[in-house]
């Protein structure tokens, strides 16, 4: 999905890909993980996916488990597409790894 991803420091967003990791709407939010397709991020807890017709990506991105946010879900600009259970599973574990579970 494409969603106004915050900074950090909350000084502003981009408008970004994301995967939703929530089960679906936490009420009226939805949780998800920031992509990237900065080639040189070096951060523990990435899980990198190549582009194909199911995720919807265009070029090699990672994802970074670290990079969580709760949003409203109104403010979802599309959906790209959906993770192979491959890489949900490779998600599934680097969050654990984050959220120490």
């Amino acid at each position: 999905m494409l969603v106004p991803f915050p900074f950090t420091d909350l000084s502003g967003s981009k408008v970004r890909p994301a995967v939703v990791v929530s089960a679906g709407k936490v009420g009226a939010d939805v949780t998800v993980l920031f992509i990237t397709s900065q080639a040189k991020l070096r951060e523990k807890h990435l899980v990198p996916v190549k582009p194909d017709a199911h995720n919807g990506l265009k070029v090699p991105s990672k994802i970074v488990c670290s990079k969580l946010a709760t949003l409203e879900a109104k403010i979802v600009l599309g959906e790209l597409g959906r993770v192979s259970a491959t890489t949900q599973k490779q998600v599934d574990t680097e969050l654990k790894g984050v959220l120490g579970l």
